[in-house]
């Protein structure tokens, strides 16, 4: 009960703070006296169109991940999984493009799966993968570099790439359970999991259950976006240009920024490219591609997510792997990939 209170009133404000906002970009009285110098104008474009611009995207993945999650079975999945070690890993880096879903829902489901017999080091990189490599982020960011397309492809390799080295990695070292559920709560899981399908049989309740679960997420993945679109906004009208160059420039101080950018912006990865795209003037490429590809596989939310799923040392294990290999592996492809 306080956890669906907690997430009625998160709603509630989220709604407050769109109603606000849209009042005051709306030209009245109030605006006309706030929105007057140079600088105030150019954060309520920049504003408006990283928001405009990625609210579509974030609504059709809404939509695709809650069918997904009503309609498709996780047993569903795993009766396909390879036993090869790097056929699975493979497997698990292209099940994106079957099942496209955002990152804000692929952890619980990830969490099923593994009670229900996948390995650990295909969920991860399941993790890691899926919000990026599918078509609704390929588009989304092809569509935020309609002037530098190959950027959309590169990220879809160089997230293949990270994606393969860490699932090798996990293979090789991770060897028992990280899931805080131990052994003896398997039967509960799924008891609990019967007693909810059993209550969601019928085509009506799944009907039911599917706007439900679309409307959560959207709210819950609308805050983020908004938040992020703000932050942007502000740092790139208010911030100096001489000192986002300076770091933007760097060889490794561009990326660095860019991954604690991704991390602590927490944006779904539907709309994060717009983001970046914002960005082309003063960043690399290459530091730009380390956003897109991070941000996915760890934020801020994303680790919330992972430590209530995983144990603490698998999870804080995990995050110095993904921010190692991103980073070797995005200056590798900028040098010579590029």
């Amino acid at each position: 009960m306080p956890n669906q209170v907690n997430k009625t009133a998160t709603h509630i404000l989220a709604a407050i703070c769109f109603i606000l906002i849209v009042l005051v970009f709306k030209r009245n009285d109030v605006a006309s006296s706030l929105f007057t110098s140079d600088h105030l104008q150019s954060f309520k474009t920049i504003f408006i169109s990283i928001l405009l611009e990625a609210m579509p995207f974030i609504l059709l993945g809404v939509l695709l991940s809650s069918l997904l999650q009503t309609f498709v079975s996780e047993s569903a999945i795993q009766r396909f999984i390879p036993k090869n070690p790097f056929l699975g890993i493979l497997f698990a880096c292209l099940l994106g493009i079957l099942f496209p879903m955002c990152e804000c829902g692929m952890i619980p489901v990830v969490r099923r799966l593994i009670l229900k017999g996948m390995p650990v080091y295909i969920a991860v990189v399941f993790i890691m993968t899926g919000p990026i490599i599918n078509p609704i982020v390929f588009a989304a960011t092809f569509m935020a570099f309609r002037n530098h397309p190959s950027i959309a492809y590169s990220r879809m390799g160089l997230a293949f790439l990270v994606a393969v080295v860490i699932g090798l990695i996990l293979y090789r070292y991770i060897k028992s359970n990280p899931l805080r559920l131990s052994s003896s709560s398997k039967t509960s899981q799924s008891e609990l999991e019967s007693h909810h399908h059993h209550h969601t049989d019928g085509f009506s309740r799944k009907i039911t259950t599917f706007f439900a679960h679309a409307s959560n997420e959207f709210f819950d993945m609308g805050k983020y976006l908004v938040f992020g679109s703000l932050l942007t906004a502000i740092i790139q009208v208010y911030m100096h240009r001489e000192s986002l160059l300076a770091i933007g420039q760097g060889p490794i101080s561009s990326h660095i920024f860019m991954m604690g950018f991704a991390y602590i912006l927490s944006l779904c990865s539907t709309s994060d490219a717009f983001v970046a795209s914002s960005f082309q003037t003063s960043f690399t490429p290459g530091s730009l591609l380390t956003f897109l590809v991070f941000g996915p596989m760890l934020d801020f939310k994303s680790t919330l997510m992972l430590l209530s799923v995983f144990k603490s040392r698998f999870v804080f294990s995990l995050i110095l792997l993904i921010s190692t290999v991103v980073l070797v592996c995005s200056l590798f492809w900028e040098h010579f990939l590029s």
